[in-house]
């Protein structure tokens, strides 16, 4: 009986980490792994360390709690200073080292990077720059992304260098997924459930059953991937 009493005990302790790390993380805000600074990176791996601390501390769970939404308020309170003043976000997030500029590559930017000479070859090298006289500036950004700025010989040609005006193309939007049609994206589009059914049908589809995804490009097609794995996508 007390071991069952433990277990119902711990379940309900998991699930409130689950949900004030939830509810931190939505007051946080959402930032991918490459997006986050050095600063988040700390606080994130905290914050999940003390939350599973909370969903295993049965005796004093206020304890870890409490530090769980310490560490989440500051890093609000953080953010929101770091938005504010341009003091505050140099000190905490950090600004970008030039480490390549017009055929120089500066040696103590790389010691204050904690990057060598090995590295940052590899850092071009995955942004597919393998020669170093195509580019004429490389960054290291707060975040500890790589940006990288040709020179103008070697960037990839525009529609604009070549006096082309193409359309503009547009955000692809979902109209039937896994099976079944998305009426709000449909409306929203200016479109109706029969146009879409035609569509489909139109391409070889009963209905909307058949297809695992359809997409809209803004024109009158539809880009269709079937259920059935073994089909071929069709366009209309």
């Amino acid at each position: 009986m007390q071991y069952a009493a433990q277990v119902g005990l711990a379940a309900l302790s998991s699930l409130l980490s689950i949900a004030v790390l939830f509810l931190l993380a939505k007051l946080m805000g959402t930032k991918q792994v490459s997006q986050m600074t050095m600063f988040d990176y700390v606080v994130g791996i905290t914050i999940g360390s003390i939350a599973a601390e909370l969903a295993t501390e049965l005796e004093e769970p206020l304890r870890p709690l409490t530090a769980l939404i310490v560490y989440g308020v500051t890093a609000f309170v953080i953010s929101i200073l770091t938005n504010k003043f341009l003091k505050v976000r140099s000190i905490v997030t950090g600004k970008p080292l030039v480490l390549l500029e017009n055929g120089v590559i500066y040696r103590e930017n790389l010691k204050k990077a904690r990057l060598d000479l090995n590295e940052f070859l590899t850092y071009c090298r995955i942004g597919g720059w393998f020669d170093l006289n195509q580019l004429q500036s490389a960054v290291l950004e707060h975040n500890g992304v790589v940006s990288f700025l040709p020179k103008e010989a070697d960037r990839p040609a525009t529609p604009a260098d070549l006096n082309l005006n193409p359309k503009q193309s547009q955000v692809q939007m979902p109209f039937v997924m896994d099976g079944r049609l998305l009426e709000e994206n449909i409306r929203q589009a200016g479109k109706e459930d029969a146009w879409v059914r035609r569509t489909l049908l139109q391409q070889g589809y009963r209905d909307e059953g058949d297809v695992l995804l359809a997409v809209w490009d803004g024109g009158e097609k539809l880009t269709v991937f079937p259920m059935d794995s073994g089909g071929k996508q069709k366009r209309n």
